[in-house]
């Protein structure tokens, strides 16, 4: 069966993405907006989707939303999906706003007992990244303000958990004491950068070794840009010291932060293979029911 066109969107917190989908899944067109679901105005999910959008929902077109426009700020809730689960438990459960014409794709929970954890957008990516990598099984990363570490087993995903790192960066750099001793705009400094996530497998843990970039920068052994990097080589040390790796790791994401990882992951000993915002619409056109 020839699919339909899809219009895929990736409608996020501070942003809001859109690319047109030929029937085999190839982008014609992307758009962009700082529109996510904090910056709807008045709330009209509605009236912003039609004014960025309408011009490709011609007829017989579907759109697919993942992200946090399911969320219940967002533009209608679409309920948590618990793990295990793969596309076809995703495409089953999707919340159609206008009947097979726009829907919002559902995010995944693990009940981890007593603290449960949730991810919205990030399954999409991860679906996504499996069929273009050819993979049924493996471990998946997605940095980002709050990291997924996802594993996957016979094309869906059995449980993950969640690690606040960029938030928690963001956090330190701009509101704590060390926001006087380093210089968050520098560019990325690789050494010091792998200084940081060697320091971070000391045992020592963060709370000790997060103020070693205050003592490091008042001795003169941390310039402003280098703590920076330092910091965020910590952090993501950190993260990674809670993990046991496989030989390979998959990570999506934004190519910044995916350097990052990849180079961290590299100190550890693993094979990174990495995607970007291809994995979103190839996620996406999974689901399309």
């Amino acid at each position: 069966m020839v699919q339909s066109d899809l219009i895929a969107v990736d409608w996020g917190t501070s942003a809001l993405r859109g690319a047109r989908l030929d029937a085999a899944g190839g982008v014609l067109e992307e758009r962009s907006a700082p529109l996510g679901i904090l910056n709807v105005p008045n709330g009209d999910f509605a009236g912003v989707f039609a004014a960025q959008f309408s011009d490709w929902m011609r007829p017989g077109a579907r759109c697919l939303i993942s992200g946090m426009a399911g969320s219940r700020q967002g533009w209608a809730e679409a309920p948590y999906v618990a793990c295990p689960a793969g596309p076809d438990e995703l495409a089953r459960h999707l919340r159609w706003i206008e009947p097979d014409r726009i829907a919002l794709v559902p995010g995944l929970s693990d009940a981890q007992g007593d603290v449960p954890d949730v991810m919205r957008g990030e399954e999409v990516q991860i679906f996504g990244a499996m069929r273009l990598a050819g993979l049924a099984d493996g471990l998946f990363v997605l940095p980002g303000t709050h990291s997924k570490w996802a594993v996957v087993r016979s094309g869906r995903v059995t449980g993950f958990r969640t690690f606040m790192t960029g938030e928690v960066y963001s956090l330190f750099s701009k509101h704590s004491i060390l926001a006087r001793t380093l210089d968050a705009e520098a560019p990325f400094d690789e050494a010091a950068f792998r200084c940081g996530v060697a320091r971070a497998g000391n045992g020592e843990g963060l709370l000790h070794n997060a103020f070693g970039v205050r003592a490091l920068g008042l001795f003169d052994r941390l310039s402003p840009p280098e703590s920076a990097s330092y910091l965020s080589g910590l952090l993501i040390g950190e993260e990674l010291s809670r993990q046991k790796l496989p030989a390979e790791v998959v990570v999506i994401g934004a190519s910044a932060l995916v350097e990052r990882y990849a180079l961290a992951l590299g100190e550890r000993g693993a094979t990174v293979r990495t995607f970007g915002a291809e994995a979103t619409w190839v996620g996406l056109r999974a689901l399309q029911p």
